[in-house]
């Protein structure tokens, strides 16, 4: 007796058919595709006797639609790798798990030119200055806040301006009066002798140093004719008839007693004290 060579599902015979071995029982391509065929992965319709399937991890495709997720180029035949369910191609890939950049927010792929800074990376043209937009690349660099500025940008918008010169005090330099100057800036108004850590006067609105101010500005005492700087003894003046004295100085001419805060008679250039002048 001949044996029975039909199809599993629905009995059909198989003889002179084409036909497909699944689990050992022979099925007719037509059940084939409506009963045991696998779902594609991608198009989700059945992959049938007619096409070329191929698999992964317990997932299947057309050779059609096994295909890059980003790119979508075809992967038949070609390496690629898996990650997160998403099949990639390795230039993909490699895009996937390059850093990105801070500028752009674009991969930046291995071996490219880039910037690193505090824990961040840019592609080296996205490393730009604030103010200028223009590439940083091997130039120096400042920061206010969170954006990047070239030296020059930053000293234009940040830094103090000299007042004698008006140009930019890019380190140290002195304070007079609430106003900035650079520290070569800062001199003697007579000699140009630099002022900074140095003890100065003013006249005028203009400095100068102790000697000069001695020698050029201040007054001459009435009294020992000596320069009245305000530095060291006697810093109180003594007024009177547009001459000036040390204190110390304005002294009765016969006994020598101090006459600051007290009665004086004047007789010529003199001063004496009222006891002097009543026994002249």
């Amino acid at each position: 007796m001949t044996e029975r060579f039909n199809c599993f599902y629905c009995r059909d015979d198989l003889h002179g058919k084409k036909y497909v071995n699944k689990d050992e029982k022979r099925v007719c391509v037509r059940c084939f595709d409506k009963h045991c065929a696998n779902t594609c992965t991608e198009c989700r319709r059945p992959i049938g006797t007619e096409s070329k399937e191929l698999h992964h991890k317990g997932r299947y495709w057309h050779s059609d639609c096994f295909r890059c997720a980003k790119c979508y180029k075809s992967l038949a035949g070609e390496p690629f790798s898996a990650k997160d369910d998403k099949i990639l191609c390795g230039k993909c890939s490699a895009r996937e798990d390059s850093p990105r950049c801070h500028g752009c927010y674009k991969p930046i792929p291995p071996g490219s030119q880039n910037v690193e800074y505090k824990n961040n990376v840019w592609h080296e043209d996205c490393f730009t200055c604030y103010q200028c937009k223009q590439p940083i690349h091997s130039q120096s660099f400042l920061t206010k806040g969170e954006n990047i500025y070239c030296s020059p940008c930053h000293e234009k918008k940040f830094a103090k301006h000299c007042v004698h010169c008006k140009q930019a005090i890019t380190s140290g330099g002195v304070t007079y009066q609430d106003q900035p100057w650079h520290s070569k800036c800062f001199v003697c108004h007579s000699c140009r002798k630099p002022l900074a850590g140095s003890s100065f006067t003013s006249q005028d609105e203009r400095v100068y140093c102790v000697e000069c101010y001695k020698s050029c500005v201040a007054k001459k005492c009435g009294g020992c004719q000596n320069p009245i700087t305000g530095f060291g003894k006697g810093t109180n003046v003594v007024n009177y008839e547009g001459s000036s004295w040390h204190d110390y100085c304005f002294n009765c001419k016969k006994c020598s007693l101090s006459l600051a805060n007290k009665r004086f008679v004047a007789k010529g250039d003199a001063l004496y004290c009222p006891d002097c002048a009543q026994k002249m």
